[in-house]
């Protein structure tokens, strides 16, 4: 190398223009929980965005010496590694960080902490995905000022309209068919089930299907086949001829079934 060589470090991108960048599309989506460590890897030479789940980033700790620029605002950060520049007589040389580093993520009131692998690949995003506590923190928010029978509804109407806040747990269904002794033409089939922590209540959506023209009663749904602890059982149609569905969103009291 020339003694007159010059050395300088840069991002392949200015910071200050991280929100006007597109990420790769072919980049990776992960997930980290609160107040637990995430292993995770990150592009070296792209910008990889890190997005709080239902609030706000308030701040991120890291070790800028480490050679890296972070941006926040709102519910994203972007991390960037810089890239080691050398112009040895107008021939340039670029090397990339490959030393992990740790990232300590502020959000919804919790701390993320994250160890960052960089790697060859292509940008990344990272969900940081709401704890229990959290969860159930917004729950209680969400649903303080409405009565009982007022929550059972909003619940029902979340799952009907396919608008579930971030602060409800989806758990995986059952999958098996279900019957009812006392309506022997129907099969019943669990499509998704969600879990309200902090206030106390889960609920379920169910496929109804017909052998026959019926026309159901919701009370008639009121069964231990269908979980425990049943508050409220909603049809979105009760009328069915032969071979025609129906929607079924049943709320109970209790984290599950």
């Amino acid at each position: 190398m020339s003694k007159h060589a010059n050395q300088r470090i840069g991002a392949c991108a200015a910071l200050t223009g991280f929100m006007l960048l597109a990420i790769p599309a072919s980049g990776q989506t992960l997930h980290a929980l609160p107040d637990q460590t995430s292993r995770i890897r990150l592009s070296n030479r792209d910008i990889n965005h890190v997005v709080c789940e239902g609030g706000e980033i308030e701040d991120i700790k890291f070790s800028a010496e480490k050679g890296l620029a972070v941006e926040k605002g709102g519910s994203d950060a972007w991390i960037k590694f810089l890239v080691r520049e050398i112009d040895d007589a107008g021939q340039i040389t670029r090397s990339y960080v490959t030393q992990p580093s740790e990232f300590f993520v502020h959000c919804n009131g919790a701390t993320y902490p994250l160890y960052a692998e960089p790697a060859e690949i292509p940008a990344q995003t990272v969900i940081l995905v709401p704890g229990a506590r959290q969860r159930a923190q917004a729950n209680s928010a969400l649903m303080a000022a409405l009565a009982d029978e007022d929550r059972a509804v909003s619940i029902t109407m979340a799952l009907l309209d396919d608008r579930i806040p971030a602060s409800f747990s989806e758990v995986a269904p059952s999958g098996d068919a279900v019957g009812i002794a006392a309506l022997p033409g129907l099969a019943i089939t669990e499509q998704r089930r969600i879990a309200v922590e902090g206030a106390g209540l889960s609920a379920s959506q169910y496929h109804v299907r017909t052998t026959a023209a019926v026309t159901l009663d919701e009370r008639q749904l009121v069964d231990p086949a269908l979980g425990a602890g049943i508050f409220s059982v909603t049809l979105d149609r009760g009328r069915l001829d032969a071979g025609e569905t129906a929607r079924l969103v049943v709320v109970r009291r209790g984290a599950g079934q």
